[in-house]
């Protein structure tokens, strides 16, 4: 059987990517498809990884080169995204109802296909877990959006919220960046809190209605309590000083990964039916959606983008860990 070979870059025990290859059958067999990568985003959650044996990278955009007999929507040539999750079975209540992504057999990254990933030259997928890109949105504009503003989006998209909602998004950084959009492109009032004014300019810009700087505040004043409060930061947030300005019935959305216990004070949250809600990455209909919404209403992460090589995915790592990239950073192969 004859086979093919690809560059991809991996996680190392130093923290330093390495450049490895990953050598698959030459011969597609069922809705397998070969792509060409062509970017790739850089998530937080990549950074958990930098020291393990797999390739890294989840927020991958390529172009079809070739498909397996199974395949019956992609040809060669589209232009195609995907993101954390790979595959599932296809068969359980969860694949069923549209929530594929709590699958008992789901394959997500970091613990399926460790020997691809995004950050490489070509990858095979599945077709039912491709994503087509909208021609509004280019390469770099797509990549983010596969993990990231996937994530933000489901956490609106699924929960239904109203546009008549007051939406608070806290942190503005890769993630919150693109929940400041989405919220206000969905007619939502969008509140957003940070530490300093340093990014309240660029978060008005990008749409938010009211901009609160949280440090060293004991009481914070919003024009309307929060009905939704998307956090987007790594560390978690003061409750005693947020729970305050949450409406009752307001729903908490924690979207980094990170480790530690989430802790809220009970009897505000009991006694205000305010509701914490877990989530990942958004399920198939709701992730082409979301594609589609962005092209629609022009939404589109603010990227510094870097070479896919050893240095550059260092540097970039490096920077998004010291906090010095702007928003999102992408990978392009040389």
């Amino acid at each position: 059987m004859s086979e093919f070979t690809f560059t991809v870059f991996k996680g190392d025990k130093s923290g330093a990517p390495k450049k490895a290859t990953t050598t698959k059958p030459q011969d597609l067999t069922g809705d397998k498809v070969l792509l060409k990568v062509t970017s790739s985003g850089l998530c937080g959650t990549d950074l958990h990884y930098r020291t393990d044996d797999m390739v890294l990278g989840h927020e991958g955009v390529g172009v079809v080169e070739a498909t397996g007999p199974d395949c019956k929507y992609l040809k060669k040539g589209d232009r195609v995204g995907w993101g954390y999750e790979h595959d599932s079975c296809g068969h359980c209540q969860q694949c069923l109802s549209g929530a594929e992504t709590y699958c008992p057999e789901r394959a997500m990254y970091s613990y399926a296909d460790r020997d691809q990933g995004s950050f490489a030259s070509h990858a095979i997928w599945r077709e039912a877990f491709l994503f087509k890109i909208p021609d509004e949105l280019s390469d770099e504009e797509a990549a983010p959006l596969q993990c990231g503003g996937a994530t933000v989006f489901n956490a609106l998209h699924a929960y239904n919220a109203l546009q008549t909602e007051t939406v608070g998004i806290m942190g503005v950084g890769g993630l919150g960046h693109l929940a400041i959009q989405f919220a206000a492109k969905m007619g939502c009032r969008v509140v957003v809190l940070s530490g300093t004014d340093s990014k309240k300019d660029e978060a008005m810009r990008l749409g938010a209605h009211e901009f609160i700087a949280t440090k060293d505040k004991k009481e914070l004043k919003v024009s309307q309590p929060l009905n939704r409060l998307l956090v987007t930061t790594s560390a978690q947030p003061n409750w005693d000083q947020i729970v305050p300005i949450l409406a009752p019935g307001a729903t908490i959305h924690p979207l980094t990964v990170t480790g530690g216990n989430f802790e809220i004070p009970y009897m505000p949250l009991i006694a205000n039916a305010i509701t914490v809600q877990g989530s990942v990455v958004a399920p198939r209909y709701i992730h082409q959606r979301m594609l589609e919404f962005a092209a629609l209403h022009k939404i589109k992460p603010v990227v510094q983008v870097f070479p896919m090589t050893e240095a550059g995915i260092k540097e970039a790592m490096d920077k998004l860990e010291q906090g010095q990239v702007h928003f999102r950073a992408v990978l392009k192969p040389q």
